[in-house]
């Protein structure tokens, strides 16, 4: 019993050591400050996106399919 208390307890200070030594280098300089994204390109008809999909982008590639799929 003493003998299995005592690898239990040794494999939980391993544990805590190797959890704790894991996380050291992530806190080491401190919280990453991050700038604000540079939006300034965002203004055309492919990234103009009010639902989360390039609405008026879509519209123009769905014109487009007939022409490719089809042979001229």
């Amino acid at each position: 019993m003493k003998k299995t208390l005592a690898r239990s307890a040794a494999a939980f200070a391993l544990a805590g050591v190797a959890v704790l030594g894991a996380g050291a280098p992530a806190f080491a300089d401190g919280p990453a400050v991050v700038d604000e994204p540079d939006t300034s390109q965002l203004n055309n008809i492919w990234t103009f996106a009010p639902l989360g999909v390039p609405v008026l982008g879509l519209v123009q590639a769905l014109q487009n399919v007939p022409g490719r799929l089809l042979p001229s």
